[in-house]
């Protein structure tokens, strides 16, 4: 019996109970035939619904699978001959689920989903465009939509890309493995050929995406790394924050946190580059001091040099 991850089980299983519960009894060869399934791992799948169903799980409301003489039946629960209802609140934030797919770049702004959200949002009395802001980023829809099918196609991409961090230009060659909104950013999760590692890809810093003729298989299980992951040994900084630069703490990956008793925070701070750091210092300008740095002694005067460096751009000659 060939060996499927537990989520792609999952989704298989909840495609055929319903199928199979419409098609009353249908054959183990039709069954097997319409999901790819051997007989034996049909009756391995049948097995694990035996104690299946809904709240409050007596026998009434538990999922009947029978597998006899050669056929498949499927008795449901009573419950789902009930026409579902939708509180508000689960009916409004099914319209803003729907509301973020439109979102999407290349999405049918009068296709079945809009149809049916209008009518959901009717029913509640709302206007989705005037009761949802939804901003999904700023990526190129030409980049974006590149990324999209190449990810669908299993094809590597090459890509010209920003590293704000290091403020540095790169090219490389990724095998693009997911692609998702998040925090109001398009990002893309892959394999970096550059760095022989899983990356996350903020694709509003993608200056160019093309498609490659070569393929690859993704993993069963995708990876889900972090927007930043701080290493071991990248430097850290310690800075004194004033009261209105406690931001910082919710904005950025943060080692320690500690009060003052003057109300100013002392936060230890994981650096991804030099150019990252003086930005930050930047905007913060006195609201931070640096107290001290560990492991790159030169990173604790780089918000003055920046400064500088800034402030001569604008003398006169």
């Amino acid at each position: 019996m060939s060996q499927i991850p537990a989520a792609d089980r999952l989704r298989r299983l909840l495609s055929l109970l319903p199928w199979v519960a419409s098609h009353r009894g249908p054959t183990v060869e039709e069954v097997c035939d319409r999901f790819g399934l051997e007989p034996d791992e049909l009756l391995s799948d049948v097995a694990l619904v035996s104690m299946v169903g809904v709240p409050p799980y007596s026998p009434g409301d538990l999922f009947e699978v029978v597998v006899e003489e050669g056929r498949v039946w499927v008795h449901l629960s009573p419950s789902f001959d009930r026409a579902l209802r939708l509180t508000p609140e689960e009916a409004l934030a099914l319209v803003a689920a729907g509301a973020s797919l439109l979102a999407v770049p290349g999405a049918d702004p009068g296709g079945p989903l809009a149809r049916g959200l209008a009518k959901l949002a009717a029913t509640l009395g709302i206007d989705p465009d005037d009761a949802f802001d939804i901003d999904l980023g700023h990526a190129s829809a030409g980049v974006l939509a590149t990324i999209q099918q190449a990810t669908d196609e299993h094809r590597r991409l090459r890509l010209a890309y920003y590293t704000h961090g290091r403020d540095q230009h790169t090219e490389r060659e990724v095998d693009p493995y997911r692609v998702h909104a998040e925090q109001g950013r398009w990002y893309l999760v892959g394999f970096d050929h550059l760095r022989d590692d899983v990356r996350l890809f903020r694709v509003d810093r993608i200056l160019s995406a093309e498609a490659l003729d070569a393929s690859f298989q993704p993993p069963d299980e995708l990876p889900s790394p972090e927007l930043f992951e701080a290493g071991i040994d990248d430097p850290r900084v310690v800075l004194d924050l004033a009261p209105e630069a406690a931001w910082v703490v919710e904005s950025y990956a943060v080692d320690e946190v500690e009060t003052r008793a003057d109300g100013r925070l002392r936060v230890t701070l994981p650096v991804s580059g030099r150019p990252w750091l003086e930005r930050v210092l930047l905007q913060l300008g006195p609201r931070a001091t640096v107290v001290r740095t560990r492991s790159d002694p030169a990173l604790a005067h780089c918000g003055e040099e920046a400064a500088a460096r800034l402030l001569a751009r604008y003398e006169s000659p």
